[in-house]
């Protein structure tokens, strides 16, 4: 070996040797209790949410039903936040209730739990990495075609389309990370919620007039949909395309009734570290591990805005 080559290789030790590390999860495992009572807690405040904002548009005379929808849009659109937490079964020490929640938040995004489940668990095993990360499957958020098919949910609307006809045919060979053992149960489970939704749909028309699953549920995902891509975008757009979870995942400071209504998200770094926290114990994870992190964020706004001014100096 030459000396240069040697002395490369001294650096690159003595880089990863200062690099700050993460406890071992063995070390954070006083946070991993779940709790039911705390699940309910929250999954209170998000339904009643969706009560008030579906009186609002009740309530709201004419043409006013329009912007009456926003509300609504952003509640349905947080729906995720619990079908992401059930996946993990850190929403409720219930397994039952974890699966009966995420499936019912699911499902009017078009997100079936049992699919989203495989999706996700190959995310987090492959984070970042390209070629295995599911999420890394859309256009690149780092070009401003991408970024805008991403932002205006064209890409969410498509993959849940297929997502859809491919549980009805019970085909999933263009999905790898579904496994093969568990390709009939997920099928099922789409074809039980596409029929729910049809039926729910069409009763409700019959019952108080064909506009109510537009106002109440089609228009708002659309709008809403929109809205959380402009969550979602910041969570590893920008990390490091590695294994290290100090530095391919992105925490975002925000204000608490954002941090509420999508149950402690915004710690996504910490989450990405230790999947076994519960979403209530996240805040305590942030405090042992904010000095440790490459990319906490103040703001979805400031990332969005630091993003594009990059998007605009690579095209120039």
């Amino acid at each position: 070996m030459s000396a240069t080559s040697e002395a490369r290789d001294w650096v690159l030790a003595e880089t990863r040797a200062a690099m700050p590390k993460a406890p071992k999860p063995a070390e954070m495992m006083h946070l991993a209790k779940r709790s039911d009572a705390e699940g309910l807690k929250r999954l209170a405040v998000h339904v009643g949410l969706l009560i008030a904002a579906g009186a609002l548009i009740a309530l709201a005379p004419g043409w006013w039903k329009l912007p009456a929808l926003l509300p609504m849009a952003l509640v349905q659109a947080a729906l995720f936040a619990p079908l992401h937490e059930t996946v993990h079964y850190t929403a409720f020490a219930s397994r039952k209730l974890n699966a009966i929640v995420g499936w019912v938040a699911g499902a009017p995004s078009l997100w079936n739990w049992h699919l989203y489940q495989q999706f996700h668990m190959d995310h987090h095993k492959y984070t970042q990495i390209e070629g295995k990360d599911p999420e890394l499957g859309p256009p690149s958020p780092h070009e401003l075609g991408g970024y805008i098919q991403r932002m205006f949910g064209l890409t969410f609307w498509k993959a849940r389309l297929k997502h859809n006809w491919a549980g009805l045919r019970g085909d999933f060979s263009a999905y790898p990370y579904v496994h093969p053992a568990a390709a009939p149960r997920v099928s099922r489970s789409i074809r039980a919620m596409d029929a729910t939704l049809a039926a729910c749909a069409i009763g409700s028309a019959l019952i108080w007039g064909w506009q109510t699953p537009f106002l109440y549920w089609i228009l708002p995902q659309f709008i809403g949909q929109n809205a959380l891509r402009f969550y979602l975008l910041a969570e590893h757009t920008g990390c490091s395309m590695d294994r290290n979870g100090l530095t391919n995942t992105r925490t975002t400071l925000t204000h608490p009734l954002v941090r509420l209504l999508m149950w402690n998200m915004p710690f996504h770094a910490e989450h990405h570290l230790y999947p076994f926290i519960p979403f209530h114990r996240l805040a305590e994870a942030h405090a042992v591990l904010k000095e440790k992190l490459a990319f906490v964020q103040p703001g979805y706004a400031a990332w969005h805005r630091d993003h594009l001014r990059r998007l605009r100096d690579r095209a120039a």
